[in-house]
């Protein structure tokens, strides 16, 4: 085996130790589909063999409570279902996360508290969809002072166009299942920011608040990486 990978002691997983080497920040563990157990001793190795953060999404509550109990001084954000140890020092980057209703919420706190766990300097701009457009307009100001603009959106998903033509910096934006019938559980909101004129954008999967975060990351990586 290569020496970078780690079997943990039930060999039900192999730890890329290597990976924060590679990209900057450790292996992060996606939680369904794992028995808690399987969790605390994936998180052990990180912990031990990593010095960045160390991040499980998607975790529920019950379940981050039996890992804590096992790996004290993590910290369980409910809304996000983020259990992260170590987070890294702030980072140079500004990251603005933006919702167009109140129902795209739990997916932009994944975005904005993964962001905040790896250093990013990121804060939300809720609530500010194109159903009454001054609402965007009114933060204009904060959106250009930003590095990266995460936009998480569902139903059309309209609002990643419009901040995609009001910034000059990069744009993430992140389609959610939100909406009626012809939304289709995020497809409507997922093409239509594949087709947005306003060229440019990264799309990442429905409901990945996770995946924009790490989008934002590479992009301040590769930055940092080349000094």
């Amino acid at each position: 085996m290569d020496p970078r990978e780690l079997n943990t002691r039930a060999n039900f997983a192999v730890v890329d130790i290597d990976r924060e080497r590679r990209q900057g920040l450790p292996e992060v563990v996606y939680a369904p589909g794992k028995e808690s157990y399987e969790i605390t001793a994936i998180v052990g190795e990180l912990l031990e063999n990593c010095s960045g953060p160390v991040l499980v999404t998607r975790i529920e509550a019950d379940t981050a409570a039996a890992v804590l109990a096992d790996v004290p001084d993590g910290h369980y954000h409910r809304r996000a279902r983020l259990l992260a140890w170590r987070p890294a020092a702030q980072r140079p980057c500004r990251v603005c996360v933006v919702t167009a209703g109140t129902a795209d919420g739990r997916v932009a706190e994944e975005a904005l508290q993964v962001c905040l766990a790896i250093g990013l300097d990121a804060h939300l701009v809720a609530d500010v969809g194109v159903a009454g457009i001054h609402r965007i307009l009114d933060r204009v100001d904060d959106l250009r002072a930003a590095d990266i603009v995460i936009v998480v959106a569902g139903m059309e998903g309209a609002l990643a166009s419009v901040v995609g033509g009001l910034v000059g910096c990069p744009v993430i934006a992140v389609p959610t299942s939100t909406g009626y019938g012809a939304a289709l559980n995020g497809m409507t909101a997922l093409a239509a920011m594949l087709t947005s004129c306003a060229s440019g954008m990264s799309v990442v999967n429905i409901d990945s608040g996770f995946g924009a975060a790490m989008v934002a990351h590479r992009l301040t990586y590769a930055i940092e990486a080349r000094g």
